[in-house]
């Protein structure tokens, strides 16, 4: 008995945890990709932005740039020059009142 609770609390810590953890969510956004320093102005740094229509307004969508695939694709997809657009999957959740997308995949849209 005395091994059986510290034993719960355990598995509800963890429990709790995961859950928090999976609080992302896997979605595929299409839009104009753009850079937060180069076509938005918005930081010092470059930061891929994919700017999504989403109703009557325009939704930014940040990614981290020590992501691998964020990384590869930011000249490669045009997000300096925003000329292009772009269909990103990865988990995405609000952070500070941002959305932020961790891709998994980055293509270039053609049309």
């Amino acid at each position: 008995m005395r091994k059986l609770f510290p034993m719960l609390a355990v598995t509800v810590l963890f429990t709790g945890i995961a859950l928090i953890v999976r609080a992302a969510e896997q979605k595929t956004i299409t839009g104009d990709a753009e850079c937060a320093k180069c076509t938005l102005a918005e930081t010092k740094k470059c930061q891929n932005v994919v700017v999504v229509k989403e109703g009557d307004k325009e939704v930014k969508y940040y990614m981290d740039m020590t992501n691998p695939v964020a990384k590869a694709n930011h000249q490669k997809a045009g997000f300096c020059k925003g000329e292009k657009k772009v269909r990103v999957t990865g988990d995405v959740a609000e952070k500070e009142g941002k959305m932020f997308i961790t891709p998994t995949k980055i293509e270039v849209v053609e049309g």
